[in-house]
C-alpha cells in the first residue's frame, strides 16, 4: 500500500521522481546560498555549546539504531510545522531566511560528528523533500559524501544539496572534522489537486504520536540547553 502511494507521489511530481534534484528547480536556494556565511555565523555561536547539544536519538528514540555512538546531534528550529521557539529567538537571521522557504516543515543544524556513518535507512513520507546547505564541510571532500539510491552527493560550503529521502541513503563523514549542514524537509511541489491532499497528509503528520513526542522532547532538551548557557554566562 505505502509504495503503491509513493508511486502516485512520484507520478504527480512537478519535479519529477530521481534520487538527487537540481538546485535551478527551486527558487527560494539561491536565497539560502547568497546568506549561507550569516546561517554560518549564528551556527558557530551555537556550537559553543556543541556539548550540550542533543543527539538525534534524544529527540526522536526511534533513531537509535543509527546513532548509537552519539555522534550526530541536531539543533532544531521546526518540526513538521511546529516551532521551536527559543531556538529561533536565538537564531534570528536564520529563521528570519528560513521561514521565506514556500512549504518548509522541518529545519535544524545536522552536526555529524568526526569519523561518524549513518547506516542505510529511508524516509517516512515521499510527499516532502530533503534540502541540504553546506555550512561547515570537513576536507577531503569525497571522504564526506551522502549516497541517495545508486547515486552518491557530496557537500561543498555554501552549496546545496537536494533529495528524495524516501529513497534508501546513508552518509559517512570519515574526516577529522564536524560536516554541518542547514537541514529542511520541504513540501513536495505536485499538480493540483494532489498539491492539496499532499499538504492535508503533512498536517495530519503533525498531529501523530511520534511528531508528538519529538517536540516534547526537544522542549525539554532545549530547557536543559537554556539552563546551561545561562550558568555559563553568569
Amino acid at each position: 500500500m505505502k509504495i503503491q502511494f509513493e508511486k502516485v507521489i512520484g507520478y504527480f511530481s512537478l519535479i519529477g521522481d530521481t534520487p538527487f534534484y537540481k538546485s535551478y528547480q527551486f527558487n527560494w536556494v539561491e536565497n539560502l546560498e547568497v546568506n549561507w556565511r550569516t546561517i554560518r555565523k549564528e551556527l558557530e555561536a551555537v556550537l559553543k555549546y556543541e556539548d550540550c547539544l542533543p543527539n538525534f536519538e534524544d529527540i526522536s528514540p526511534d533513531q537509535y539504531n543509527l546513532n548509537k555512538d552519539n555522534r550526530w546531534k541536531a539543533y532544531l528550529f521546526y518540526t513538521y510545522g511546529l516551532k521551536a521557539v527559543k531556538n529561533c529567538e536565538s537564531c534570528p537571521e536564520t529563521t528570519r531566511l528560513i521561514e521565506k522557504v514556500p512549504g518548509m516543515k522541518t529545519a535544524c543544524f545536522s552536526i555529524l560528528l568526526p569519523h561518524k556513518h549513518i547506516p542505510e535507512h529511508y524516509g517516512p513520507y515521499k510527499g516532502v523533500i530533503r534540502y541540504h546547505l553546506g555550512l561547515i564541510v570537513p576536507h577531503p571532500r569525497e571522504n564526506c559524501r551522502i549516497r541517495v539510491g545508486n547515486d552518491f552527493g557530496y557537500w561543498e560550503e555554501g552549496k546545496s544539496l537536494i533529495f528524495d529521502d524516501t529513497f534508501q541513503h546513508e552518509v559517512w563523514n570519515d574526516t577529522d572534522g564536524n560536516r554541518v549542514v542547514l537541514f529542511l524537509d520541504v513540501v513536495r511541489p505536485m499538480y493540483f489537486p494532489f498539491s492539496v491532499i499532499n499538504r492535508l497528509i503533512i498536517k495530519l503528520i503533525s498531529y501523530t504520536r511520534f511528531i508528538e513526542d519529538m517536540v516534547r522532547n526537544q522542549r525539554i532538551l532545549d530547557k536543559r540547553l537554556e539552563n546551561f548557557h545561562n550558568s555559563f554566562i553568569k
